[in-house]
């Protein structure tokens, strides 16, 4: 009975993810666990295209996801809100599914830790996203309600793009290696959820998770 039920809700996400919050362009979490927001506080919207996916036997590939988010300090200290939308473009056996792993339902990190930092969360909420994954300038967005789009650092000194890029040789939370940029746009107004940021940190990145 315990092999079988270990065997349920197996799944993998292959995706593009794009990620922007209030912190400086270096990001304090990603040093030392806790945001340099001015507030202290972690606002943050995350964009995810999955390029290969399932659950169980369920196919997940091409669906678009947001997930948005709020803590009043550091991610670990708690009392999260969040918003977690998914493209309208999805089915409903896709939609149930993927609100099960971003919900930390099925297991699997990083969601499984995430849902713990979480006092309120509303979703899946099924809307059109729009989203561009192109390393540079990615951007997803959603009519009326949120939008982000990023751009690369700029060198002061001969206004060309910089290729910066905060690497994790053994492996981080939620990505190894991000490509980082500032964010042109950035707001959401939904709900529990509101807040407006730019030039503040960004990071493109690939990530693979899975609970098999």
């Amino acid at each position: 009975m315990s092999d079988e039920k270990s065997n349920e809700n197996a799944w993998s996400l292959a995706m593009h993810q794009i990620e922007c919050c209030n912190c400086s362009h270096g990001c304090g979490c990603q040093f030392s666990g806790f945001p340099d927001s001015e507030s202290g506080s972690c606002e943050a919207l995350l964009g995810f295209y999955i390029k290969s996916g399932q659950l169980d036997s369920l196919d997940l590939t091409g669906i678009k996801v947001v997930f948005a988010a709020a803590w009043p300090k550091a991610i670990h200290e708690g009392d999260g809100k969040a918003l977690l939308f998914i493209d309208s473009a999805a089915s409903s056996e896709q939609v149930a599914a993927i609100g099960g792993i971003f919900s930390g339902q099925f297991g699997g990190m990083p969601f499984e830790a995430l849902a713990g930092t979480f006092s309120e969360m509303e979703g899946p909420i099924v809307a059109a996203i729009t989203m561009n994954t192109d390393d540079k300038h990615s951007s997803f967005s959603i009519a009326d309600v949120l939008a982000v789009e990023q751009t690369p650092l700029i060198n002061p000194m001969n206004g060309e793009d910089q290729n910066v890029h905060i690497t994790y040789p053994d492996g981080g939370f939620f990505w190894n290696d991000g490509i980082i940029g500032t964010s042109k746009t950035m707001s959401i107004k939904h709900n529990m959820l509101s807040f407006d940021h730019v030039g503040q940190f960004a990071a493109k990145a690939e990530v693979n998770w899975a609970n098999t």
